[in-house]
């Protein structure tokens, strides 16, 4: 038998079975990995698409969100209601908690792809977080006509609950820190022409909020704001924001820095990648590190590290326009690039309404662009992003 037949007895594990710990694996067997792969995931179910849960699932339009994927013909090894609870980076050992108890197993590369965590505020109330399949149905019984429904940040995710919070009759109020919703994603002069589309929401800026106290009723809360008003709600959403879940990697021997430090091929250290939410990669796009929590990223980085893997040596920079959209109050928001502070801003407007804007650095390249309502114009503003743009959008 020559070496090319020889059985590759190696094993891959890949933790983390969300889009990215997914994508890694098809794409792992596709570029023509044969030995032992192995997904591990915390949750209970097999990789489901996570935007769809603050849009279709809490319309009451879908109850699964489960992607196609069938680990009989990727020839996988799967693990559910599992998770990583420590890494010897350098002995390649991977310890795990799952049904049988505690198990450490070696490894000759690892994926991890274990994503990131929703932050809460202090307290003991009652707060909800959006960000399993399971949280999206418990937050769809509670909005109901009528309910007082108080969320905490206007963040991408704040706004898209509060649109469909106010579609069925509930009694929205969205505390947020700073000046505006996505004020600290778009700038502050983007934000304001954003904020007509909360109307009917109680809508409260610059509001800081000090915990969560448990309400006098069996469900729901108290919300203290940091100048004592207390607001007493049915349901509390809090949305601020998450943390990579790096907590199990504490002691690995890898560089942690919001997220697993990796560099432009998705590297943490030999034989070992990380990508999408607990990723911290190298992007000279961006002039230093980028951390984004997007689907795209997920989707894209699982279908891009396998090089990093199987061939390091001549893997390929990893360094893609980032993109990133949201349905909310009836309009959908896209936006690609990544903004600078100091960035100069082009605003276009259709009837008075926000239509486009566009990002330029000093150099008067493109750095980001976002369109409302405005799909067919992605395409073209993603490419050209790095660059002047040649010809305005009409």
């Amino acid at each position: 038998m020559s070496d090319q037949d020889a059985p590759d007895r190696r094993t891959f594990i890949v933790v983390g079975a969300g889009l990215a710990g997914m994508r890694a694996c098809t794409t792992l067997r596709r570029k023509g990995f044969t030995g032992r792969l192995v997904l591990i995931g915390g949750e209970p179910h097999l990789p489901y698409d996570r935007p769809p849960l603050s849009k279709d699932v809490l319309r009451g339009k879908k109850d699964s969100t489960a992607l196609p994927f069938d680990p009989a013909k990727l020839d996988l090894e799967v693990r559910l209601n599992t998770r990583a609870t420590g890494l010897d980076a350098a002995a390649r050992q991977l310890t795990t908690r799952g049904p049988d108890g505690e198990s450490t197993e070696s490894f000759d590369a690892l994926v991890i792809a274990t994503g990131a965590t929703p932050i809460r505020l202090p307290g003991d109330g009652e707060q909800l977080v959006l960000r399993t399949i399971e949280d999206a149905l418990v937050l769809r019984d509670r909005l109901v006509d009528g309910a007082r429904v108080v969320i905490i940040g206007g963040s991408w995710i704040g706004a898209e609950v509060a649109t469909v919070a106010r579609e069925h009759g509930c009694r929205v109020t969205c505390l947020e820190a700073g000046p505006a919703p996505l004020a600290q994603a778009l700038g502050s002069e983007i934000a304001d022409r954003l904020r007509g589309w909360w109307d009917g929401i109680d809508l409260r800026v610059d509001t800081a909020v000090s915990r969560i106290d448990p309400s006098d009723s069996d469900r729901g809360a108290q919300v203290l704001l940091a100048d004592g008003t207390v607001l007493a709600a049915d349901v509390v959403v809090t949305g601020v924001g998450v943390r990579p879940d790096t907590g199990w990697l504490e002691g690995s021997g890898l560089t942690l820095q919001r997220g697993v430090v990796v560099d432009d091929r998705l590297i943490a250290a030999p034989g070992i990648v990380a990508l999408g939410d607990i990723a911290s990669r190298d992007s000279a796009r961006a002039g230093g590190r980028l951390s984004l929590e997007h689907w795209d990223e997920a989707s894209t980085a699982g279908m891009l590290m396998a090089e990093a893997l199987l061939d390091p040596e001549n893997a390929a920079v990893y360094d893609p326009v980032p993109y990133f959209w949201s349905d909310q109050f009836g309009h959908k928001l896209q936006y690609v690039g990544h903004r600078g502070p100091a960035d100069r801003i082009e605003i276009d407007e259709v009837d008075g309404e926000l239509s486009a804007v566009r990002w330029f650095n000093a150099e008067d390249n493109l750095t980001a662009w976002l369109g409302v309502d405005l799909p067919k114009d992605l395409v073209k503003h993603r490419k050209a992003v790095g660059g002047p743009l040649q010809q305005p959008v009409a």
